[in-house]
């Protein structure tokens, strides 16, 4: 008896993908599709670049992206919400129509179902460890919870796991603060 096994897919074949309103992702060659994040979703991305920008505005350290592609390998390529890049690395990552590396922080908000917290919670945080994120955010609308994993060696590690009352800190932006009420605010 043989097994069949399934063909990798490429980079390239992102490419090919239809035009519509899915997102297609690839993580060690294996295609990850979902549909177009909702409202609410959008909103808490846009309430994360109002906290976000001020702070870069005094601190010019970087700048925070949503939703770029970000390519990792030929066999790895993903849309995360949010990405952050430092000024030290950009020439390196962003020169291009993607960012091609790991940027510094990258943040996800979970959309509902089991597949896509999968997706967040296991394949993706491993990529993103694999590729060198220094720090990983999952924005929980559901818990109304923020929870940062820093990379310890070769892994993100849960750091602190923020609710609607506490602030959040970054280690990649020093001295960055904000309610998690005030992301989650509609």
């Amino acid at each position: 008896m043989s097994t069949q096994i399934e063909p990798l897919l490429t980079i390239a074949d992102l490419d090919l993908m239809p035009e519509d309103e899915n997102r297609y992702e690839l993580i060690a060659g294996e295609l990850f599709v979902s549909r177009a994040p909702s409202l609410f979703h959008q909103v808490v991305v846009s309430n994360i670049i109002a906290l976000v920008r001020p702070y870069l505005d005094l601190n010019p350290i970087g700048m925070i992206v949503p939703g770029p592609g970000v390519i990792f390998s030929q066999l790895s390529g993903v849309i995360p919400d949010l990405v952050f890049i430092s000024n030290e690395q950009r020439g390196e990552i962003a020169s291009g129509e993607k960012v091609t590396g790991a940027p510094a922080l990258v943040i996800e908000i979970l959309s509902p179902g089991p597949e896509n917290e999968r997706r967040d919670r296991v394949a993706k945080r491993q990529l993103y460890a694999k590729y060198g994120v220094k720090e990983y955010w999952i924005v929980d609308l559901e818990r109304r919870a923020v929870e940062v994993y820093v990379l310890v060696g070769e892994s993100l590690t849960l750091s602190a796991v923020f609710t609607d009352q506490d602030e959040i800190t970054s280690e990649v932006l020093p001295g960055f603060r904000c309610r998690v009420e005030s992301i989650l605010s509609i």
